[in-house]
């Protein structure tokens, strides 16, 4: 099938590969001549694991190509997907649908043929009946049809959750796209990965659904880490025994600074906006948003505590940057909230983190950026780990201990057992566990 993939961020270049490497003909179009012009010399502008690899090998093939042109592609086209950004707006916190509207209108404009266009960008309930409105009122002449297909790509395992999907939701009850849309993901079929028809409002309201409660099960467990530093519990083994209930499991039972990135705190608010719109206001997705909006700030406030209440002048050392490992990307990352609470307290912060420095500087205060671990920690008063890169998991703890002023670990994702810090003699701060003072 020829197959044109309408934004080339994220969601748009991930899709637009592994399509590909399906074996199907697909052109990923987007206006950034910087990004189409740095594919197209084979450099991926985003990290994500093996992305760079299928890329590379489904453009020697001529299954894969870029283009800054949408028109020339789409008129061959069978399937158009819209993958384009949908950011919070600015002031009332409704998903921004500008760019979704404008390219399906210039993809109206261009299709011959029968052509199913697919909304693959996260958008809010209606959106394909108002994208549907205007090919109906403006472009009565040409046959679209349209279609939901969202996407459930977890930065760092997205080519693995693309491939081998827990189900591929396809809101439309149009029988020539049902046949069609069949047909693009029949290569799933192998790995039994179910296609989950329903109505495309229904398709819509499954992503924001999804990655709501997703969110409050992370926000849920904060709290609940909250309380157990207060009473002396272990907040690991709690999430460990409600996770073993096959009606909670333990998959986003993992206590830490609260979450980010692109989709869990722009999909709740836009889902709170919809409901609100529609007089029928979700409660706990609104303090599921206002929860983890203060605890990040909280737990700059937890790293100035474990300095003794004060970080005026002393050097804080944070490992990690990104709103997780696997990836480059910082937008909503709690280190953005936590970084600026030490700023504000007056301490000199150093940072490292694998992949994600470069984007950081876009977004964080005037900050030190370090080689690797061991550099920023010489002379720091305090340790942070902010985002649970696999090089943190087995650091040099003799040797960190040698270099810093003050043995002092806050760990923010709890990936150290407290027995292993402490023996090298470290104070340790973790998140829902008694804090070690040395």
């Amino acid at each position: 099938m020829r197959i044109v993939m309408i934004g080339s961020g994220y969601v748009g270049l991930v899709s637009g590969a592994c399509l590909a490497d399906f074996g199907h003909h697909v052109t990923c179009v987007d206006k950034s001549a910087a990004k189409i012009d740095a594919l197209e010399a084979g450099k991926v502008p985003i990290f994500e694991p093996g992305l760079d690899t299928i890329i590379d090998h489904n453009r020697t093939a001529g299954r894969l190509d870029f283009s800054k042109e949408l028109a020339p592609s789409v008129a061959d086209a069978d399937v158009v997907f819209i993958a384009v950004g949908t950011p919070s707006r600015r002031g009332d916190g409704h998903a921004d649908l500008s760019y979704v509207y404008a390219a399906a209108r210039e993809i109206a404009a261009a299709v011959s043929g029968f052509t199913v266009v697919v909304t693959k960008s996260t958008v809010p309930v209606g959106t394909g009946d108002e994208i549907e409105r205007i090919f109906r009122e403006e472009f009565p002449e040409k046959d679209i049809s349209v279609v939901s297909n969202p996407e459930f790509l977890r930065e760092g395992a997205a080519i693995t959750d693309f491939k081998r999907p827990d189900r591929i939701v396809l809101g439309t009850e149009e029988p020539r796209a049902i046949e069609i849309m069949r047909e693009v993901y029949r290569p799933l079929y192998l790995n039994e990965a179910p296609l989950y028809f329903c109505e495309r409002r229904t398709s819509e309201l499954i992503k924001y659904a999804a990655n709501a409660f997703l969110a409050m099960k992370i926000t849920f467990i904060n709290e609940i880490a909250d309380l157990c530093e207060q009473i002396g519990a272990d907040v690991q083994k709690v999430a460990k025994g409600i996770g073993m209930d096959k009606r909670i499991g333990d998959k986003f039972l993992h206590a830490g600074p609260g979450y980010g990135g692109s989709c869990f705190p722009k999909d709740t608010l836009a889902l709170v906006k919809t409901a609100q719109d529609h007089d029928s206001p979700v409660r706990l997705i609104e303090t599921t948003v206002a929860i983890n909006d203060n605890r990040k700030r909280a737990m700059g406030r937890k790293v100035i505590a474990a300095c003794d209440g004060n970080v005026r002048g002393k050097k804080i050392a944070v490992l990690g940057l990104t709103f997780k490992p696997n990836t480059d990307d910082m937008r909503d990352a709690p280190s953005i909230t936590i970084i600026q609470a030490l700023l504000d307290g007056g301490a000199n912060v150093h940072a490292y983190d694998p992949e994600g420095m470069e984007m950081a500087k876009e977004v964080i205060g005037p900050i030190t950026y370090g080689r690797d671990p061991y550099e920023i920690a010489e002379g720091a008063d305090a340790i942070v780990i902010v985002t649970e890169w696999d090089e943190f998991r087995a650091l040099d703890l003799k040797r960190m201990k040698s270099l810093v002023k003050t043995p002092t670990i806050v760990d923010l994702r709890n990936i150290y057992p407290v027995a292993e810090v402490t023996k090298h003699g470290f104070s340790y701060f973790a998140i829902g566990k008694k804090n070690e003072k040395k």
